[in-house]
């Protein structure tokens, strides 16, 4: 059947990404399980629909950089220096273990010692994409560990720009052949590799002289994005924003995310997902940036969806009949090789055991720079036809079990905390501060500081009632502490952090957060520990409000209807008419006996 075109490749991709998702849910497995086997479904190895590749890809790209543009707006420059000094020397480490590992599997079974390197370097290398979305899934991206596993991508990302631009200057030299190989526009300054000349390309010149060029491009990069980009990206968000259209605001969100990392990769030979992440940093600083995650988040779902669809296109399921042992042992590489190598350079640098397997387990797969790796591999006769489709059953196994993995972790992070406090206290060290319980009682526990966080808490402040807030943003806690604000960092779902809050002695929570299906958990603990307890959430439909409402919570704000209530208040008064009557409290909140908020 011949390929299909751009709409039947996004229809069938994102249709049965959503069918077999579904179902993944519905069986309480991760919805990426559902994406990667609709792939397989669609891909060339299977019969029925075939989707175009080509374009999966592509369309897949955009996800990538989407989704590195939104981290990226969450992640200052001063979060990404924080943690150099385990970044660099662990990921440099946890690569050259794991392309060990792979060198001695390929020696045993009797392939070049230059299959074994690219092989161990592509099992080396993790997805970005399954990173960031398992880390955000388990609200992790704004801890430790999630702020060093990001800085790790980022140190590894810029390792394998270098291999990609060395790989064909060694490719003689690891037994490897260019002669007609597509090397996607390396310069190999006319080298020929025939007869004597085997030797031409692994001329110290040559290497020098790719590997300077790449540094500086990279440093041009650095310095026009922190130096240019700073005076050019916020000003031109704050003109289209004082323009008052949604639509050219989003646009312009959109052009800049795209824009910076197409020029980032054509003029400086950086990755679209690199390019897009400091483009999101430095957009990080304005005021606009958390209006632009909101208006690139649908899209940035979709595409990364299709990312998860695309990788599964590529895997032909016969190879675990042919090569069963090979897989196996590809798999454990991945998982338990990258897992190990990354949790215990962690340890050694005396991070936490819940934070050193919170890293390990989000570099136990590999993803998109692997099969590009792979692929350059076979295209200069250094990896064979095998070692791709081996990489690929490799990621493909490795993201299926990812999201199994940080589930264990997240029963498992009590017992890790408890038992770093009893180590901690037999050898005299203090207790990890960032869950000391707070001594306030009859206070609000505001959780979220965003724009209507904000309010709440400077609402609080005046009325003079104690209150304390949780939040995951390292610069918002920073700027509270500095404030001298009481406030808990982490996720108010996670284990133990509302018994530190004092929700027990509490008279409010608060839930300020947007997104009210991600405040369903969090309330259902909060009634349980203190049933008196008054919870006040927010919401934007219908939909929303019932949910919390079945949850317990006692007060629920929907923001548009506020809005219009304001607006027909303010004209009846001018007219002298009776004020609007209250909306109906069954379609807004379950009403119990309310406290007064400053009472």
């Amino acid at each position: 059947m011949p390929q299909a075109p751009l709409i039947a490749t996004l229809v069938a991709g994102l249709g049965l990404a959503f069918i077999l998702g579904t179902l993944a849910n519905r069986l309480r497995l991760s919805p990426l399980v559902g994406y990667l086997v609709a792939g397989v479904l669609i891909g060339p190895f299977t019969p029925g629909f075939v989707a175009d590749q080509a374009l999966a890809r592509q369309l897949a790209e955009l996800g990538v950089i989407l989704l590195m543009f939104g981290i990226g707006l969450h992640f200052s420059l001063n979060d990404l220096l924080s943690v150099r000094r385990i970044a660099i020397p662990g990921a440099v480490g946890q690569m050259a273990l794991v392309t060990m590992l792979g060198l001695l599997v390929t020696q045993a079974i009797g392939w070049p010692i230059g299959a074994g390197v690219v092989f161990g370097l592509a099992l080396s290398v993790a997805s970005t994409v399954v990173v960031l979305r398992a880390l955000q899934e388990m609200r992790q991206l704004e801890t430790d560990g999630g702020h060093i596993a990001v800085g790790w991508l980022v140190v590894e990302d810029l390792a394998m720009i270098l291999t990609l631009v060395l790989l064909p200057a060694f490719a003689g030299v690891l037994g490897g052949n260019v002669n007609g190989a597509n090397l996607n526009g390396a310069n190999l300054n006319g080298a020929d590799l025939n007869g004597n000349d085997l030797f031409t390309l692994f001329e110290p010149q040559t290497i020098w002289s790719a590997l300077g060029l790449t540094l500086g491009k990279l440093a041009a990069f650095f310095a026009i994005m922190v130096v240019v980009g700073r005076r050019v990206i916020p000003p031109i968000l704050h003109y289209v924003a004082h323009t008052g259209s949604r639509e050219l605001f989003r646009l312009a969100v959109l052009a800049i995310a795209l824009g910076v990392a197409f020029g980032a990769a054509e003029l400086f030979g950086v990755s679209f997902a690199l390019g897009a992440f400091f483009a999101g940093m430095i957009l990080a600083e304005s005021q606009l940036s958390q209006r632009a995650a909101q208006e690139t988040l649908p899209l940035r779902d979709a595409f990364a969806v299709l990312f998860f669809v695309s990788v599964g296109m590529l895997f032909n399921p016969m190879i675990l009949v042919e090569q069963p042992l090979l897989v196996g042992m590809t798999f454990l590489i991945v998982v338990i090789g990258n897992a190990t190598a990354a949790s215990a350079i962690a340890l050694m640098f005396g991070y936490p055991s819940y934070v050193a397997l919170t890293l390990g387990l989000s570099l136990a797969q590999i993803g998109e720079f692997s099969f590009i790796l792979a692929g350059l591999g076979v295209d200069l006769a250094l990896l064979p036809e095998a070692g791709r489709d081996l990489v690929l059953a490799g990621a493909i196994l490795s993201i299926l079990v990812n999201p199994l993995l940080f589930a264990a972790l997240d029963r498992l992070t009590p017992w890790l905390k408890a038992r770093e406090r009893t180590i901690a206290t037999q050898e005299g060290r203090a207790e990890p501060p960032e869950l000391a319980a707070t001594s306030l009682t009859d206070h609000a526990v505001l959780v979220g500081h965003g724009r209507v966080g904000s309010l709440v808490a400077e609402t609080l402040q005046k009325a003079r009632l104690p209150y304390l807030v949780i939040e995951e943003r390292q610069v918002i806690i920073e700027q509270l502490r500095a404030r001298g604000v009481d406030v808990i960092a982490g996720n108010a779902a996670q284990p133990g952090l509302l018994e530190a809050a004092n929700v027990a002695s509490a008279r409010w929570l608060i839930s300020a957060i947007p997104n009210p299906f991600e405040s369903g958990n969090l309330i259902e603990q909060a009634h349980a520990i203190n049933p008196k307890l008054e919870i006040i959430a927010r919401a934007h439909s219908d939909a929303e409000v019932d949910y919390l409402k079945k949850f317990g919570a006692d007060l629920i704000i929907m923001g548009e209807r506020e809005i219009a209530r304001g607006i027909s208040d303010h004209i009846l008064s001018r007219i002298d008419a009776p004020a609007a009557p209250v909306a109906d409290q069954s379609q807004n909140a379950r009403q119990v006996d309310s406290k007064p908020m400053a009472g």
